[in-house]
């Protein structure tokens, strides 16, 4: 009854309504990081075509991927019957950057600009072979549905710090193709739904269902609700149900947003400078520039957890093209998100990710051209984090040659997620929810973090 009597006392006093405190009575060590973005790009971008230069591939060109290399690891159905694995290099050129020497794909020009505020992970790796078990594994932990999402976990934990706006906060990138996107990779799982995440959307209406129908002023649609409240304390004596619990909280989380959304997505303080910075398509809601803005926004007033998702990296075929036209998408804007958190002293207290879910094949799949693909690859994948506790200007985790396994520190899905979990002041293996006579944490039995990382 607790959660539920501290919602009964809110709504009896509602100017005192305080922020979620969360099921955490305290950190378990000390936070380097309050946020997080998370720029998930959906597909599995290729790490050859990005962040992890390896000329040996040019120099191979069309040879066959070595049995010593391969392993005899497995494949997917769409390359496993292919009679030949020729190796490919990359379209594009790399060139070194900043302090720190990074090695960056001519693709991504505006990112070169801030990669001494990056830390590049090149040892990621996972099991998962598919997108749907992949991208479920990274949100949530586990390649199995059902389980709370990264947002979900820390919502639950640490609470919310605005009471005016959810702590967990998804935006989807409009009018892409790709793999589907599905809302159990922002569910709450087996946590309470309070934790869900809140989909943002373009439009009029960023958020479904919360604007007063015509007709129905602020002051009915409060009267309304304190008699719901009255109704819900009746059904609560009868049987203390924790839905009961969760919908009297999100009530009043919605009649709250309705005043603290639009002022948190209007673009119309920003300066010209800024929408030059995320450049032109910040101005067009939906777009991957404008969430990034919208994220920042968001990050200001406290949202906890901002999850972004950019689909279209599943370059099966069309490599040279898909990434020019993703990065044309994604580097300005992302990069722009550094350097604005940044100069308004906010990139300290913000963890900012970049990353796809697995990586691409050195070897072409189908026949070797000039418009070739890369199938899915689990062994090894690159991603960046910046920000809240993380040590930038660095490159952790190494490649072999062929970029088909990893030979220096891999860091596991499992290892990533303890990691920006103790940045934000979480034991990992502390943070728990008994559920169907055990305790689930989000690293599962799993994880350890990646301390070389940490400034």
């Amino acid at each position: 009854m607790g959660l539920g009597a501290v919602a009964l006392s809110q709504l009896g006093e509602p100017e005192k309504v305080l922020a979620d405190a969360g099921a955490m009575q305290s950190l378990h060590h000390p936070a380097k990081a309050k946020r997080v973005i998370f720029l998930f790009q959906a597909g599995g971008p290729s790490q050859m075509e990005t962040f992890d230069y390896k000329p040996v591939l040019n120099e191979r060109q069309g040879q066959e991927l070595p049995d010593e290399v391969r392993k005899g690891q497995r494949l997917t159905g769409m390359s496993g019957n292919q009679s030949s694995l020729p190796l490919v290099g990359s379209p594009f050129k790399f060139a070194q950057h900043g302090e720190s020497g990074a090695w960056l794909s001519e693709a991504f020009p505006e990112t070169a600009k801030v990669v001494d505020e990056l830390c590049f992970v090149k040892s990621l790796h996972t099991e998962a072979i598919n997108h749907g078990p992949a991208v479920t594994h990274v949100q949530t932990g586990s390649q199995f549905p059902g389980r709370p999402s990264m947002g979900s976990w820390l919502s639950y934990g640490l609470g919310a710090e605005n009471e005016n706006l959810p702590a967990f906060v998804v935006m989807v990138t409009k009018d892409k193709g790709g793999q589907p996107l599905v809302s159990r990779l922002w569910g709450s799982g087996f946590l309470p739904s309070r934790h869900q995440g809140v989909r943002f959307r373009a439009g009029d209406e960023p958020v479904l269902y919360i604007n007063n129908p015509k007709g129905l002023g602020s002051e009915n649609k409060r009267s309304m609700l304190d008699a719901l409240s009255q109704l819900h304390q009746l059904e609560l004596k009868k049987s203390p149900d924790p839905l009961i619990e969760t919908r009297i909280s999100q009530y009043e989380l919605a009649f709250r947003m309705q005043t603290a959304i639009p002022e948190a997505t209007d673009f119309s303080g920003e300066t010209a400078k800024t929408f030059e910075m995320y450049g032109e398509d910040s101005k067009n809601p939906g777009t991957f520039a404008a969430n990034c803005l919208l994220a920042r926004r968001l990050t200001e007033r406290g949202v906890r957890f901002v999850q972004l998702y950019h689909q279209g990296w599943d370059h099966h075929g069309g490599i040279p093209g898909g990434i020019k036209g993703q990065a044309k998408q994604t580097d300005q804007p992302a990069s722009a998100l550094i350097q604005d958190l940044k100069q308004r002293g906010l990139l300290d207290e913000t963890l900012v990710i970049w990353s796809g879910e697995f990586g691409r094949t050195n070897y072409c799949q189908g026949k070797l051209s000039a418009n070739f693909g890369r199938d899915h690859h689990p062994r090894c994948f690159s991603g960046w984090l910046a920000g809240g506790g993380i040590k930038g200007g660095m490159s952790f985790g190494e490649t072999d040659p062929f970029c088909y396994n990893i030979v220096e520190n891999p860091v596991h899905v499992h290892d990533f997620q303890a990691t920006i979990l103790h940045l934000l002041g979480i034991d990992h293996e502390r943070l728990t929810y008994k559920y169907q006579g055990r305790r689930f944490r989000l690293t599962d039995v799993h994880g350890h973090v990646v301390n070389e990382i940490l400034a």
